[in-house]
């Protein structure tokens, strides 16, 4: 959905990387956004936000993580957040964006928040789409559960029922279309068949993702230093109420909004989100 441009680049390590740039509509006095994804999801979660955002005069990138999507699997299994933050930052210098505003769902937040750690000046301002520096035991449990454990299924409506199967849920207002457009995210064609669209070792790095040794005090100096906007879907596994909270108390830039009626994560294209998110960009200096 919407008009975009393939942008490849290729990392320190040698992987061809992918990614999707929607041109913003008479936008170029505007900082940049940059979509980044969660853990085992690709560019194509932002394919109607990523037009929204366009739309308002925004440039857009969408991009694929190493080993999702259309980006290069990873022979060496480097799926940490250090090397996603090496491979956004090399992309940006080569388009010369040294300053944008970042969406990061779930995993993409963390990576928003290391980004921002080690090249302060890049990250002008963030919106942090259910995740946060503490994160609820039973929602990481659901995650391992099912992380790189999915085979091969016979079609896409296979694909579109055993999404229904694992986030009913997360979306009780999915209906058989709504399943069907979540499979084409997610999964891809290969060999006859319809197979996730990630690297099942993707798997083996969770532990690395979420582990930090002050996540809070790395937080706190995140959040004091740029406009920020933290969403949590009401029926989340993952963010706490409490923690959500607690995430934007004292600090004058950042604000908390509810996405009514979903779980981990919103896709951002409901009605609560996209309030949140027009308030959010249109007061941006």
């Amino acid at each position: 959905m919407g008009d975009w441009q393939a942008r490849h680049w290729t990392s320190t390590d040698g992987l061809t990387l992918f990614g999707r740039d929607y041109a913003g509509a008479g936008g170029e006095a505007r900082l940049p956004v940059v979509c980044l994804h969660g853990l085992t999801r690709n560019s194509r979660d932002f394919e109607h936000l990523a037009p929204w955002l366009a739309a308002r005069q925004r440039r857009v990138l969408a991009l694929d993580m190493r080993g999702r999507g259309h980006s290069a699997r990873d022979p060496q299994e480097r799926y940490d957040i250090a090397t996603y933050v090496g491979d956004i930052t090399l992309l940006l210098r080569r388009l010369g964006i040294a300053r944008a505003h970042f969406v990061g769902t779930s995993m993409g937040g963390l990576i928003t928040v290391e980004l921002a750690t080690r090249h302060p000046d890049l990250v002008a301002g963030a919106v942090i789409n259910d995740i946060g520096p503490q994160l609820a035991p039973e929602g990481l449990a659901r995650i391992a559960g099912y992380v790189g454990k999915g085979g091969a299924l016979p079609g896409w409506q296979a694909a579109a029922d055993a999404c229904a199967a694992l986030n009913a849920d997360v979306f009780p207002h999915y209906r058989a279309a709504d399943w069907l457009a979540m499979a084409r995210r997610l999964f891809r064609e290969q060999d006859g068949q319809v197979v996730a669209d990630y690297d099942p070792a993707i798997a083996d790095a969770l532990s690395r993702i979420v582990a930090d040794p002050d996540p809070w005090g790395k937080w706190h100096g995140f959040a004091q230093a740029r406009p920020l906007l933290v969403l949590r879907g009401t029926r989340t596994d993952l963010l706490d109420a409490s923690v959500a909270e607690a995430m934007v108390a004292g600090h004058d830039q950042a604000r908390l909004a509810l996405v009514d009626g979903v779980g981990h994560a919103p896709m951002m294209n409901e009605p609560d989100a996209l309030a949140a998110l027009g308030g959010f960009f249109a007061a941006l200096p």
